[in-house]
């Protein structure tokens, strides 16, 4: 089997909420996302998607992945999509670095070799756990009262872990996690996310502050020796994000005790094989992680419910449905919650279709 032809698309996804802001005035009103479609002579295809969260929160932004492909692409006609380690190292040595770029071919390919073996894409991830899998709900940065308002709100839809988007005026975050806090039940799980917003001294200030609360702490500051320091000063559970985006950085964090969940986000990594290794690597270390991307549709969802489907349930601590949080539709059979929870397809591959009248005309083909 051979990688006849990439095509790749560009859709917009605006927001249900209309805006999604987080720490140092960030937002996005509409996600601009990047659907990878990889045709072979088998007759079978498999599409990915990359969504950067804006062009200013990771080095990545959306103009970025379709300018990589243009590069890249030309470079994966005639291999074969299922040698998933081979044609990762082949990209690595075509395009250094830019792991988002490749995500949306990697997740691709994923999805033709589920479809081949006949099998969804969790089964050849390890396997599937249960019957379904916990996620979380982003709370987009306002008020503490809208905070807390949004925070009932998807309570009574049934989610029970809770990201608040901190990372501003110390004072007000406090405020922020104090209003939520006051509100949930000993079940549920509450991070304070600063998205690398903090300052140390301020980061210092807000655990100091919270301390007698139920919180989780994520990524306070933009360094790693920062948020090192943060840990170091607070025993409640810590979390990176920002900062993993490797195994040598994922080893450094477990030898400092610098953590004690990590997030695993997919294009971040450079698509699900590399996701996987991180994923593997943590479960034999005993870390537990949120697995998740920066941002995406239906097919980003699909990937990361694969990949969180088949993580061990007592080392999973959340994961995600970005395709709730967005108006449009890119793929039929796409995973979908139920309350607070999902299930990743049973269908082969990535278990969906997609649907192209949404996708409109590629804006680029490489054959």
């Amino acid at each position: 089997m051979k990688i006849t032809r990439v095509s790749v698309f560009q859709v917009d996804l605006p927001l249900k909420e209309g805006r999604y802001s987080w720490s140092g005035g960030k937002h996005v009103d509409v996600f601009d996302s990047t659907v990878v479609q990889i045709d072979t002579d088998a007759g079978i295809t498999g599409y990915g998607e990359v969504c950067p969260l804006g062009p200013f929160y990771l080095p990545a932004y959306a103009g970025g992945v379709r300018a990589g492909l243009a590069e890249l692409a030309p470079h994966v006609i005639g291999w074969d999509p299922r040698d998933l380690t081979r044609l990762n190292r082949h990209m690595d040595a075509r395009l250094l670095g830019h792991p988002y770029v490749k995500s949306g071919i990697d997740i691709a390919c994923w999805d033709i070799l589920g479809k081949v073996a006949g099998l969804p894409v969790c089964t050849l991830l390890g396997g599937r756990y249960g019957d379904d899998f916990v996620l979380y709900r982003a709370i987009s940065q306002e008020s503490p009262s809208a905070m807390r308002a949004r925070v009932e709100e998807y309570r009574n839809e049934g989610y029970r872990r809770f990201q608040l988007k901190v990372g501003g005026d110390p004072a007000e975050d406090i405020e922020r996690i104090r209003a939520v806090a006051e509100i949930l039940q000993p079940e549920d799980r509450l991070i304070a996310d600063a998205n690398t917003g903090w300052v140390m001294h301020d980061a210092l200030r807000v655990v100091r502050a919270v301390r007698d609360l139920d919180v989780y702490i994520e990524q306070p500051c933009p360094s790693y020796e920062e948020c090192r320091t943060v840990r170091q000063h607070t025993d409640q559970p810590f979390v990176l994000d920002e900062v993993i985006d490797g195994l040598d950085s994922l080893l450094r964090g477990y030898a400092d005790h610098a953590m004690d969940v990590v997030n695993i986000k997919i294009s971040k990594f450079g698509g699900l094989t590399k996701a996987r290794q991180a994923r593997d690597l943590c479960a034999s270390l005993g870390i537990a992680m949120t697995i998740e991307d920066s941002w995406g549709g239906d097919i980003v969802t699909a990937a990361i419910a694969h990949l969180a489907h088949s993580t061990p349930p007592e080392l999973l601590f959340t994961s995600t449905d970005f395709n709730s949080y967005v108006t449009v539709s890119i793929a039929d059979g796409a995973p979908q919650r139920d309350g607070g929870r999902m299930a990743a397809p049973e269908r082969p591959g990535l278990g969906f279709e997609a649907r192209h009248d949404v996708l409109g005309n590629a804006v680029l083909t490489v054959e």
